[in-house]
């Protein structure tokens, strides 16, 4: 297991492990699916949408590392920086910093 300090040490690691566009793609409509079901969750009191988010979230995200990328989730050993990662990855891929 790779260790990193920082995030900024992280993040490159992290979106090499995120090279493969489809791959890209499921990671982003899965963390934007998680905030929405969160965000909604929160917003009605629905706490069951909290955990749904989390389980839609990761559910495309593995897709996107097993059947695209196959490659491990940084997930198993950096969960932290990991969902950084994913939030850091949507802002760039919304921004135009990386190909959609």
């Amino acid at each position: 297991m790779r260790r990193f300090d920082t995030f900024q040490q992280f993040y490159p690691f992290y979106l090499g492990e995120h090279a493969n566009r489809t791959s890209r793609r499921l990671h982003c409509v899965g963390t934007l699916l998680f905030i929405s079901l969160v965000l909604y969750g929160i917003a009605t009191a629905q706490w069951r949408l909290l955990i749904a988010g989390i389980l839609v979230g990761y559910a495309f995200a593995w897709a996107g590392h097993f059947f695209f990328e196959k490659n491990r989730p940084a997930t198993f050993s950096h969960p932290l920086y990991s969902f950084i990662g994913d939030l850091a990855m949507l802002r760039d891929v919304l921004l135009g910093r990386i190909r959609w």
